[in-house]
């Protein structure tokens, strides 16, 4: 079978993938095959972390809000809000009950003692 001279296809092909690769370290973004097996391994651990980063984000809300209703009334806590908002039927998700909480703990305190009664 006689060769077939692919051109500058192949190098456009590897000169892209180096280009994704150019941060990596040592061989990781020299040689060809390594290059392939490191961006396969990056976009996996990216795909993989997008959930991971939403369900640490959420802990994060959940923590922070806990600790300022804790703060206000031993007896009142974080599930006792979240049950609360759910019987009156008001849309607040955490990440904005979050930062109610980090920005203005009054007004997070004044929307607790409400729902409460």
């Amino acid at each position: 079978m006689t060769r077939i001279r692919r051109g500058y296809i192949a190098r456009r092909r590897r000169t892209k993938i180096r280009l994704f690769v150019s941060s990596f370290r040592g061989a990781h973004s020299r040689l060809t095959r390594s290059i392939t097996q490191q961006k396969i391994r990056a976009l996996v651990s990216a795909h993989r972390d997008r959930d991971r980063q939403k369900r640490s984000f959420r802990r994060l809300w959940v923590t922070r809000i806990n600790a300022v209703i804790r703060g206000n009334g031993v007896s009142y806590s974080y599930n006792r809000l979240i049950n609360n908002l759910y019987k009156r039927q008001l849309i607040l998700n955490r990440k904005i009950l979050a930062q109610i909480a980090i920005l203005n703990r009054n007004c997070l305190y004044t929307i607790s003692n409400d729902i409460r009664k």
